[in-house]
């Protein structure tokens, strides 16, 4: 690629090893915390001891605790990236400078509501030839060596759970701006995505039900095809018996969706983070506590989808028959049956689902974005199937076991089955592959899944009167 392998002499690179050896106080060739406090002090650029931090943490490839040449270029690269997004989503004219005006109209889309002499304060502070407004180089100057993390641009445009529902709520819940929360803005996206959600889970549900009939009664012996499955449950009860157990799957969106966002806002207060949006680790720890807390305030719903999507003809005339029936014959401790599994199965799911959205985001950004942050339809639903596929296959085997687990009526006097047992039995039985049975219909769903909800989401998202940038 022309330009990727630049000579020394080009003037970016003389005008950033001017700047290394200015920065690189003891003449070591290295940068430590030490060097940037004094450094950039000497410049006039003050920054905390924790910013300085997470500039060496974020640069320092080979972990020695400083950043050689090398690494303080690649650093500033990927930094001054960012700082580009941010300066064109500023610049509202595209005139290449940033205004007063401008200035007052950007912070008011993120909530922050100031007068026109403080945003005059904040140009005199970065504008170097008293002209008032402020352009790139002085923005970068300004800025340089500065911690960026989740620009608002990039929060709007890359919501991921909220707009993908692939039949399972195990991801990590959105971010949402100031602006959004302050406007009511998050209920809109949240409504949204909840029919999206039922949209899509209708659309899907005949693969959902084989997925589970599959991972039920599929073995060595007993080997269902996706076809002849097919064939199975019409012969037995009709077209319409492809959507068994889809009321309770759709009926379940609402309340899990509200006690997770609650939840997940409880216990971003209670990290007591002073910023604004969470690192990412912080957010896979709220997101997976979140997602225990709704899990286990729905969970006998799971249950009662699993034995409706089994039920034969006939078997129950309808959810509230089944939850009664249950009842009567295995106790309240029938509809927390798999509930351990259940419960492991959030942290690899929504780790990877989270780690690979953010990879392919980040790398997205740094590779492609321009003038925007905006990724367009085709990336964000490519980055959206990948994440959650990945998920989804990380943590299969548990939910293989929680599905037999919901699936198993009580009988008395009979022994309980434990997760524990349970995997032993298949690996005994059916080895690895058997903890994989109906993977095939689950995967044939993910990408009609996400292409549903997402074009349901955005015409929702019209209807409700949700700003799009």
């Amino acid at each position: 690629m022309p330009g990727a392998r630049r000579s020394l002499a080009s003037p970016v690179d003389r005008r950033l090893r001017a700047l290394f050896q200015k920065l690189d106080v003891n003449r070591d060739g290295a940068l430590c915390i030490h060097d940037l406090a004094v450094g950039l002090g000497r410049l006039g650029l003050h920054r905390t001891e924790l910013d300085l931090l997470k500039i060496v943490k974020a640069g320092d490839k080979d972990l020695d605790g400083q950043l050689d040449f090398e690494e303080f270029v690649h650093y500033l690269q990927d930094h001054e990236k960012k700082l580009r997004l941010v300066f064109k989503s500023l610049d509202k004219k595209n005139d290449g400078r940033i205004d007063a005006q401008e200035i007052v109209q950007s912070l008011r889309d993120l909530g922050v509501k100031i007068s026109e002499e403080q945003a005059e304060k904040i140009l005199k502070s970065m504008d170097k030839n008293g002209t008032m407004t402020i352009d790139w180089n002085e923005w970068r100057d300004y800025h340089l060596l500065h911690p960026v993390e989740n620009i608002p641009e990039i929060i709007l445009y890359w919501k991921h759970s909220t707009i993908f529902d692939v039949g399972e709520n195990l991801t990590v819940p959105d971010e949402f701006t100031v602006e959004e929360r302050q406007t009511g803005m998050w209920w809109r996206h949240l409504v949204a995505g909840g029919g999206a959600g039922a949209v899509s889970r209708t659309c899907t549900a005949p693969l959902d039900r084989l997925k589970v009939l599959m991972q039920v009664h599929a073995s060595r012996s007993n080997n269902m095809c996706i076809i002849g499955g097919f064939t199975q449950m019409i012969r037995e009860g009709g077209p319409r018996s492809l959507w068994r157990g889809n009321g309770i799957n759709v009926l379940k969106i609402a309340p899990e969706s509200a006690i997770k966002f609650m939840a997940y806002e409880q216990i971003k207060r209670f990290i007591g983070t002073d910023q604004e949006m969470l690192r990412i680790h912080e957010r896979l720890v709220a997101g997976s506590l979140a997602g225990a807390i709704a899990q286990s305030s729905i969970y006998p719903m799971e249950v009662l989808k699993t034995r409706m999507a089994l039920r034969k003809t006939g078997q129950y005339s309808g959810m509230l028959d089944c939850a009664k029936n249950i009842l009567s014959k295995e106790g309240i401790a029938a509809f927390y049956k798999g509930y351990i599994p259940n419960m492991l199965g959030i942290i690899p799911y929504a780790g990877i689902d989270l780690a690979v959205y953010e990879t392919l985001k980040n790398t997205w950004l740094q590779r492609y974005a321009v003038n925007s942050a905006d990724p367009g339809v085709f990336v964000l639903l490519a980055c959206g199937t990948i994440s959650s596929t990945c998920g989804q296959l990380a943590s299969y085997p548990l939910a293989l076991v929680r599905t037999r687990m919901q699936a198993q009526a009580s009988v008395e006097g009979a022994p309980e089955v434990t997760m524990r047992g349970l995997f032993k039995h298949i690996l005994k039985t059916e080895g690895a592959f058997g903890l994989y049975r109906g993977l095939a219909p689950n995967f044939m769903k993910v990408i009609p899944a996400v292409s549903i909800s997402y074009v349901v989401y955005e015409n929702l998202k019209m209807t409700l009167g949700v700003q799009s940038r």
